[in-house]
């Protein structure tokens, strides 16, 4: 059974629930989202496994997850990098930001997400237990994706995306 952490919406810890219920009851809880680029400036993204018990199979940023009780936001996407991907880089955090979304069958992100970058080169090893596939793709092909198919994309990326586009757009700049 995996537990979040429940936030105030200054980030201070509140207490901790089980993770599908915490979505269950839209609660507040840390997460972290994590964007790699490589030298063309493209994003690696990641489609979620077909078994996740929410947005399966649906398009998102390259890895996104949930610090452990007494773990760093950093310690925890490097973490959730090596068991999703295969692989570790030096990562940055760029922004943080509170969102709240239905994602499908009744549950809710409700998560102060904090926002790292960084960038990768090398071959991506997927845990298909957590991952159906990944794939680089450009900014400007990637907003024409989101635009004219929006279905295939998680909803907190959407949101990162169209909120932050500048900041993600000007990261390397």
């Amino acid at each position: 059974m995996e537990f979040v952490v429940l936030v105030s919406e200054l980030d201070e810890v509140i207490g901790e629930m089980e993770k599908q219920e915490a979505h269950i009851k839209g609660l507040l809880h840390r997460a972290f989202s994590i964007f790699i680029f490589n030298k063309k400036k493209q994003l690696l993204l990641q489609q979620r496994a077909g078994t996740k018990y929410h947005s399966p199979l649906k398009w998102t940023n390259t890895c996104c997850s949930h610090p452990r009780k007494n773990e760093s936001y950093l310690d925890a996407t490097h973490r959730r990098l090596k068991e999703e991907l295969g692989f570790d880089c030096h990562l940055t955090e760029k922004f943080h930001f509170i969102y709240k979304a239905e994602v499908g069958d009744g549950l809710i992100e409700h998560e102060f997400d904090r926002v790292f970058i960084g960038t990768y080169e090398n071959e991506v090893y997927i845990n298909v237990q957590e991952v159906h596939a990944v794939r680089w793709v450009s900014i400007e092909d990637l907003k024409n994706e989101i635009k004219n198919y929006p279905d295939n994309f998680t909803e907190w990326f959407k949101i990162i995306f169209d909120k932050y586009e500048n900041e993600i757009e000007n990261l390397f700049q």
